[in-house]
């Protein structure tokens, strides 16, 4: 199996290729920390598998194209796991993320999928096989106070993974769009405040990775958060801004 993971520095993007790491599998790291990929990449080769590593900035589809187009046609991809991301929102002196942060966070979560994406549709479709994973998060399904353009970045991923799986569901292509919650992990940590069902790092990868390999269409981490929010969102405006209101998360850069 040949599989490619973008953010794959650290975090849930290196737990991601310790979870598939195998003999018998080759796992194309993909991240800009070139120290952090080649440790990662070393206890992928412990564990059987063979590694190639990209250092490439996802919001460059150029970049990304090249990489890809290059690793396919050494060997065909099988998965393609897009998980690079970054987070933002309000800080404790009130400031939001504004237009360049907003335009960071779109350009990184939401463009970024979709520069690992597009380039390998056409390939996949000519051979009529293959997986693409998208990370959203829960925070796409209901836009949050304080982190408003993170929320939009990630409904941005889930609208283009259901509308991806919807297009290619006839070509022998499964896409999922895979929606944690609350997790332990360098990137969560920049939020303080009230994290409810936060899983440990460890947990959360084996979720997400049982998630991909069984090719769900759509998962939600824990499954329970996932809902709640879910009907939050089916509320009127007045009462729903009311309740996501409650939840207050200070962002520290």
């Amino acid at each position: 199996m040949n599989i490619v993971i973008t953010g794959a520095s650290r975090g849930l993007g290196a737990a991601l290729a310790e979870r598939f790491a195998a003999p018998g599998c080759d796992i194309g790291l993909i991240g800009r920390d070139a120290a952090a990929l080649a440790a990662v990449a070393a206890r992928c080769v412990a564990q059987g598998a063979t590694t190639r590593v990209g250092l490439v900035d996802v919001r460059d589809g150029a970049a990304m194209a090249g990489l890809l187009g290059e690793w396919d046609a050494a060997k065909p991809i099988d998965l393609a796991i897009a998980n690079a991301g970054v987070t933002g929102g309000r800080q404790a002196d009130g400031t939001m993320d504004g237009i360049a942060g907003a335009r960071r966070l779109v350009e990184t979560n939401l463009l970024g999928a979709m520069h690992l994406a597009e380039p390998l549709i056409p390939l996949m479709q000519g051979r009529r096989r293959g997986a693409i994973g998208l990370i959203s998060s829960l925070a796409a399904l209901r836009g949050m106070p304080d982190h408003p353009a993170y929320c939009a970045s990630k409904a941005g991923v889930l609208a283009y993974g259901e509308g991806l799986r919807a297009a290619l569901r006839g070509d022998g292509i499964t896409v999922s769009v895979v929606l944690p919650g609350y997790f332990d992990t360098a990137l969560d940590a920049h939020w303080t405040g009230a994290k409810p069902l936060a899983l440990p790092l460890a947990v959360m990868a084996d979720r997400v990775a049982a998630a991909l390999r069984a090719g769900r269409g759509r998962c939600f981490i824990p499954w329970r958060l996932g809902l709640l929010l879910r009907l939050l969102a089916l509320l009127p405006s007045p009462l729903g801004d009311r309740l996501i209101g409650l939840q207050r998360l200070t962002y520290r850069p």
